[in-house]
């Protein structure tokens, strides 16, 4: 009877903690888009929770600077991004699936490899894979941003999980008697059970590339080639008597528009994925 009571007092104030939680990460959207309404001087003058009027000059003051290549950076950051997504969760799941469906000697030996792979910090190895590019030919190239992805640590763990808790082996088993392919087994049998993992890890992927700032500085050189966190950063580092705040708010609204569509489209597959990538047998 104690608990029959105290459950509505506790679902009251899990949903009061949940509306509290969401107003704070919406109403700094909120007021993100609201700065990029406003003018500089607007904007000197303190908060302000009401749109302002110059929304157009801003954007307009964005895509025609023609020290600041906004366009060339949103795509340069689409193509990065996107490639990234979609080849870390392609073969950061074949891996996954090479270690759970096959018994080779040194298996444990090569998940413990990865796993300590996982906590070894991007800072640690930043020289060497500089000097590494370099002398491949590939600096001031967008390439050095995307062929690490192959080899995603924290997706593969993330698409092992799901592999043990979804797939059963029979039904690998009865795709070899049938006569398929491993790949063929893989891609047409393997990879659609696991579209909520690639779809939950695809958002995750395209966003940690997408706001990527440390290596992108690291290898670019070319204004051109660079992404929008970098141009972001030099529009926030220009000389104080040409800055304009209204301008930069404008741009990071900007950078935020394909991170929200590319929610919006996989959105679905979020808590399927976590829900069922969590589950062991």
């Amino acid at each position: 009877m104690m608990e029959e009571k105290k459950s509505p007092a506790r679902s009251a104030l899990a949903h009061v903690v949940l509306i509290i939680l969401t107003f704070f990460c919406l109403f700094f959207f909120y007021l993100l888009v609201v700065n990029a309404t406003r003018s500089h001087v607007d904007l000197q003058k303190g908060f302000s929770i009401l749109p302002g009027d110059a929304f157009v000059k801003n954007l307009n003051s964005v895509l025609s600077d023609g020290t600041l290549p906004v366009v060339n950076g949103i795509i340069n950051s689409l193509v990065v991004s996107s490639l990234c997504a979609a080849i870390c969760t392609y073969f950061s799941a074949l891996t996954a699936y090479g270690l759970y469906a096959y018994d080779f000697k040194l298996k444990k030996v090569a998940f413990t490899f990865i796993m300590a792979i996982l906590v070894m910090p991007t800072q640690v190895t930043a020289m060497g894979f500089l000097r590494l590019i370099t002398g491949m030919g590939m600096y001031d190239t967008l390439l050095p941003l995307i062929i690490p992805s192959m080899a995603s640590p924290a997706v593969f763990y993330f698409m092992h999980s799901y592999l043990r808790s979804s797939l059963p082996m029979s039904l690998v088993e009865a795709a070899r008697i049938d006569g398929s392919g491993e790949f063929r087994t893989f891609n047409h049998i393997v990879l659609p059970i696991m579209k909520p993992a690639i779809a939950v890890q695809a958002i995750f992927t395209f966003v940690g590339s997408w706001n990527n700032y440390f290596v992108p500085a690291l290898v670019l050189q070319t204004k051109s080639k660079m992404t929008l966190p970098i141009l972001i950063a030099t529009l926030r580092g220009s000389d104080y008597m040409n800055f304009d705040m209204g301008k930069v708010y404008m741009l990071i609204a900007i950078a935020i528009v394909p991170i929200i569509i590319v929610y919006l489209i996989l959105s679905r597959f979020i808590i399927e994925g976590v829900t069922l990538g969590g589950v062991k047998e």
